[in-house]
């Protein structure tokens, strides 16, 4: 019987990892971490895409709020009082107005 050879470590090497195998995993790794398109700024990227989303739906919100205040105060004069008393602390000449803050 014949017993296997030991082979060693630049004999494996030699056989198994070929110069193009290098290269492509050169390449791969190159696109993976250093390019424009890396991994980290892609993450990145996806946050900031994420939180200008959220300020985004926050301004839509507020935006819609003030619309509404705003066809209130056009439409019905109650409202128009009721926020003119409580933001610029009018009064009717009968009345005293006390500001606590």
């Amino acid at each position: 019987m014949n017993s296997p050879q030991r082979r060693t470590f630049a004999q494996w090497c030699r056989r198994y990892i070929s110069p193009s195998l290098i290269v492509t995993v050169a390449i791969i790794s190159y696109i993976l971490f250093f390019s424009a398109n890396s991994v980290s700024e892609t993450y990145f990227y996806d946050r900031q895409i994420d939180s200008l989303n959220d300020a985004i739906s926050r301004a839509a919100d507020s935006l819609k709020y003030y619309q509404d205040l705003e066809r209130r105060l056009n439409t019905d004069p109650a409202a128009m009082e009721k926020v003119v008393r409580e933001n610029y602390h009018m009064q009717r000449p009968d009345e005293d107005v006390y500001v606590v803050q």
